[in-house]
């Protein structure tokens, strides 16, 4: 019985052909409303002034939080193989999670 209903919870994901290549980001931006987390995806280029948003996810709490986990488990996972990821060191005056310096731009 446990089998047939693991076997009925299984979703088959299909990755369309331009998805493949994934997108890169080096920043993310987030923010909420009683309703929705919204993630924005960026690429800062070094020496642009400009930044571009690659994905915007929009996700419900819930869901939100379910990734929490599952990117702390897989962060988890990670450490064990390859060693703890260091986070570099900054001055962080705002106290916020990620403090990402901005490129500076060029004349």
């Amino acid at each position: 019985m446990a089998n047939e209903n693991k076997k009925q919870n299984q979703i088959q994901i299909e990755v369309p052909n331009d998805e493949m290549q994934g997108r890169y980001a080096n920043l993310a931006v987030i923010s909420h409303s009683p309703n929705d987390f919204v993630m924005d995806m960026i690429f800062v280029a070094p020496n642009t002034p400009k930044a571009r948003v690659q994905s915007r996810i929009i996700m419900t709490p819930e869901n939100a939080k379910q990734l929490l986990f599952a990117l702390k488990e897989n962060v988890d996972k990670y450490e064990a193989h390859f060693g703890e990821i260091k986070p570099r060191q900054v001055n962080n005056p705002n106290n916020t999670i990620m403090d990402f310096p901005l490129p500076k731009g060029q004349a």
